[in-house]
């Protein structure tokens, strides 16, 4: 009967009373607190900066309270000016915290480098998808004397001849000297 009668006694009911108005009074302060360091409903709007280089686009940020994150740029998108905005996120228009990660990628100066594959002695047939698989161009067909008709004797660039193993611009014309298929005199 002792524990009856100390879950009904004067101090039992004071110790819950203050200890229910104590959780009650740090709830709050905490929210309150949160509020402060939060910055709890104001916002920062996230300006458009595709298009726009890198040093507008820090401004920009830097203005608006936000803080800029590059993340790797790998394909060049001719459209956009060269270390251009090309994508960000979160997207325009968004309301986000103060000094927010804006993420943006931006547009290389030029298409990336690609090697040149192993193509002499293959056939035109082979060549081709090799080449426009790898995001290079067929350029100008030439045919000389060989036996071997539609066979890849020579590549070059921009006239000047190129092995396997080069580096060339993503989307360079390459161009091809194949066989006829007449016997050389």
């Amino acid at each position: 009967m002792g524990l009856i009668k100390f879950l009904t006694s004067k101090t039992f009911f004071l110790n819950l009373l203050l200890a229910v108005v104590a959780i009650f009074v740090l709830s709050y302060l905490t929210l309150r607190w949160l509020d402060s360091t939060t910055n709890h409903g104001k916002f920062e709007t996230v300006p458009d900066l595709t298009g726009v280089s890198i040093d507008v686009a820090r401004a920009e940020l830097e203005k608006n309270k936000l803080v800029m994150q590059i993340q790797d740029s790998a394909n060049y998108n001719p459209d956009y000016p060269r270390f251009s905005v090309i994508e960000q996120d979160p997207k325009a228009g968004f309301k986000v915290k103060e000094d927010r990660k804006i993420y943006i990628t931006l547009n290389p100066s030029g298409y990336r480098k690609v090697l040149v594959p192993a193509l002499t002695d293959r056939t035109f047939r082979q060549a081709k998808p090799t080449l426009e698989a790898l995001g290079f161009q067929v350029g100008t067909i030439r045919y000389e004397d060989n036996i071997a008709k539609d066979m890849v004797l020579e590549v070059s660039h921009d006239g000047e001849k190129i092995k396997t193993g080069d580096m060339l611009p993503k989307t360079s014309k390459i161009d091809l000297v194949l066989g006829n298929g007449n016997r050389p005199e």
